[in-house]
């Protein structure tokens, strides 16, 4: 038996089945046939029928039943009727297996409905007339209570991916504007670093959603692109005009500084006569502006080693002065102790002489160093002069004539008022009049408090 008579004939494609199913080329073992109830009653009867859905014919025809019609399928000339039905049964099995893992793919979820649906109206072209033996109409059945679930589900699908794209649209958007607003800000008074980084995340942003979201619609994508992109140009450009101003205006600077650490430089020579300059220098660094850190350090580096410098001498002197000064410090010690008495002497005149003859040998001892010894030591001669100066104003006061002239009379005055209110009181209590007594007493009291305070 050659390849061509072994295999059945189909007779839509007028094609051997082996060039629809790999592996069907040969005739199915009669194991397979006898199996199945169908496959034993064709065993058993040439034109017997399998089950209700398949027949064969003398001359080895396949039929199915389509409702109360029979329609061919194919033919299997050379082989047994079990073995014909079980070679056409095996194509429905196959049919229903498409059908049925459609079904489960469709339970299980995560599958889109829209290609669920595509791939039920192949299978459901392929089920329509199909050159196999079992119940189509059922299959048939199956396959468009399926496609009716899946275009109710396409339906919602597509609902929510439209929302899904929408939603994109807006955080797209959303980005776009947030790198327009810092295209639109002014470029003298952005913090370029953290501009810079703030569009930085703003294009990842752009590209994960790019990668995570939904495709949005073409001519949306590109516009809102053509929008980010412009916004980032104009955010670069902005950032490189403002530093190439910024490096000519640092550049400017530059040449200042490095003319100020030339000329304090040139101040060495002058030692510590050089600070005055120095510190004209200083104001004038500090209202050059600013140069760029590295620059700004290395200039500054040199600048405050030129004044280092200058100052350094001034401390040598000032060292060299203290340790001349050590035996001008303890002569002004040893007069400070002999002045110390001065406060508590009694004779006036004699103090100040004393006080008087320190002070010229102290101005003989001259100027010491430092200053704040200086400082402290003329403190606490000033403390004792000032007692001896207080105690000359308060000494003036009491012996000065005029004052005394005026106590005089003042107390003369008072000595006649008390007289006058001594007799007034003598008379009220003679009287018994207790309100003249009150108001004599009263100002008799008032007048010797100030003939007291007077020394009277």
């Amino acid at each position: 038996m050659t390849a061509a008579a072994d295999s059945p004939v189909d007779p839509q494609t007028s094609e051997t089945p082996s060039t629809e199913h790999e592996g069907d080329s040969t005739a199915p073992a009669t194991d397979d046939a006898v199996s199945s109830p169908e496959g034993a009653a064709s065993a058993a009867d040439p034109a017997a029928e399998s089950g209700s859905w398949g027949r064969v014919d003398d001359d080895g025809t396949v039929s199915v039943r389509e409702g109360d019609a029979w329609r061919v399928v194919g033919q299997f000339p050379d082989g047994s009727p079990a073995e014909a039905l079980a070679y056409f049964e095996r194509k429905y099995a196959d049919l229903a297996g498409e059908v049925t893992l459609l079904e489960v793919r469709h339970r299980r979820g995560g599958a889109s409905a829209s290609d669920l649906r595509a791939a039920a109206a192949g299978v459901m072209i392929k089920v329509d007339g199909a050159a196999a033996v079992g119940d189509l109409a059922a299959l048939t059945s199956r396959l468009q209570a399926l496609v009716t679930e899946l275009s109710a589900a396409s339906a919602t699908e597509a609902a929510a991916a439209k929302q899904a794209v929408d939603d994109a649209v807006a955080e797209r958007t959303a980005i776009v504007e947030e790198a327009e607003a810092l295209a639109a800000r002014d470029p003298q008074t952005v913090q370029w670093k953290q501009a810079s980084a703030e569009m930085s995340a703003l294009f990842e942003r752009w590209q994960k959603h790019q990668q995570d979201g939904p495709r949005l619609p073409k001519s949306t994508g590109q516009q809102l692109w053509k929008r980010f992109r412009d916004a980032r140009s104009t955010v670069d450009k902005h950032r490189r005009e403002f530093y190439a101003q910024l490096d000519e205006a640092h550049k400017g600077v530059r040449q200042r500084k490095n003319r100020l650490v030339e000329r304090a430089e040139a101040l060495a020579p002058q030692g510590e006569d050089g600070i005055a300059a120095y510190r004209s220098l200083l104001d004038e660094w500090k209202a050059a502006g600013r140069a760029g850190k590295k620059a700004d350090d290395a200039l500054w580096a040199r600048f405050k080693a030129a004044g280092d410098a200058l100052f350094h001498a001034r401390s040598e002197r000032a060292a060299a002065d203290a340790e001349a000064s050590k035996e001008k410090i303890e002569a002004k010690k040893e007069l400070l102790a002999q002045a110390a008495p001065i406060v508590d002497e009694k004779d006036l005149a004699r103090a100040r002489a004393s006080l008087t003859a320190i002070q010229r040998q102290w101005d003989d001892i001259g100027r010491i160093h430092p200053r704040e010894t200086e400082r402290a030591l003329d403190d606490d001669l000033r403390k004792i002069e000032q007692s001896v100066r207080a105690r000359e104003d308060a000494d003036w006061k009491r012996n000065n004539p005029e004052t005394k002239a005026r106590a005089n009379d003042m107390t003369r005055q008072l000595n006649d008022a008390i007289a006058k209110l001594e007799e007034d009181l003598a008379d009220a209590e003679a009287g018994g009049d207790a309100r003249r007594i009150s108001e004599a007493r009263e100002a008799l009291e008032a007048r010797r408090a100030w003939l007291r305070a007077l020394g009277g």
